[in-house]
């Protein structure tokens, strides 16, 4: 018997609901200390997760919670393309 393949669980850094890896969208920051979202998942670098709602962005940014996980300062303009992107891929 195949037992059913695991679905990776990850956490919206926004609103803090667990959600499938595929309905995320990961920020990364790379080894060069540059933010940005990662539409498909496989750029190299440390992740952070947060839905595809642009208002889950907001909320993370509100909180600091995306600054948090990478432990440094993101600008305003890194937030405002990455919800620009967002919203584009809507």
């Amino acid at each position: 018997m195949l037992k059913p393949k695991k679905i990776p669980m990850r956490m919206c850094t926004g609103c803090g609901e667990n959600k499938p890896k595929k309905e995320l969208v990961r920020v990364v920051r790379d080894k060069d200390g540059n933010v940005s979202l990662d539409l498909t998942g496989k750029k190299a670098g440390r992740g952070a997760y947060v839905c595809k709602n642009p208002a889950c962005l907001r909320l993370a940014r509100k909180n600091r919670r995306i600054e948090r996980s990478f432990s440094m300062k993101i600008p305003d303009e890194v937030y405002e393309s990455m919800e620009k992107e967002l919203e584009e891929n809507e």
